[in-house]
């Protein structure tokens, strides 16, 4: 088989795949998630530790992410300073390094933060909206 015959095929599987995928609607022949039962369920435990992991890695990318940076920017400027045209090279690599730490240290931190966030106001909406059924669950018994 060719690769184009190859490519072809996966094209043609790929489209049918998309064709047949309902985003935000229910299949027509029922399916679904059985009945109107929850279909997505996040425990705060799970929130949590999803979280925490994300604080765990930050905390020790920051620590072992950062071991070969100051030798890599001396050895950039030594060889800069030594008219040796991977100088510059090194010090771009150095740079790059930099930027991508920040960025995934950046992005560890927004998940650890937002799943705390979440957790956070995930409890204080159970609180309410358990504060305003009470009274319905109160009338419900009366109306058996």
């Amino acid at each position: 088989m060719t690769f184009d015959e190859e490519w072809a095929g996966l094209r043609d599987a790929a489209a049918a795949r998309r064709s047949a995928m309902q985003i935000n609607s229910v299949p027509a022949e029922g399916g679904g998630n059985g009945g109107g039962a929850a279909d997505l369920v996040v425990n705060r435990d799970d929130l949590g530790a999803i979280g925490n992991d994300a604080y765990d890695i930050r905390v020790r990318l920051s620590k072992e992410g950062d071991h070969a940076r100051p030798s890599t920017f001396d050895a950039a400027i030594a060889l800069t300073n030594g008219n040796f045209a991977s100088g510059s090279a090194l010090l771009k690599v150095h740079d790059r390094w930099n930027t991508h730490m920040k960025t995934l240290l950046d992005s560890c931190a927004h998940i650890s933060n937002h799943l705390d966030y979440t957790k956070s106001v995930h409890s204080k909406d159970e609180a309410k909206i358990e504060g305003e059924l009470a009274p319905i669950s109160k009338l419900t018994e009366y109306m058996k």
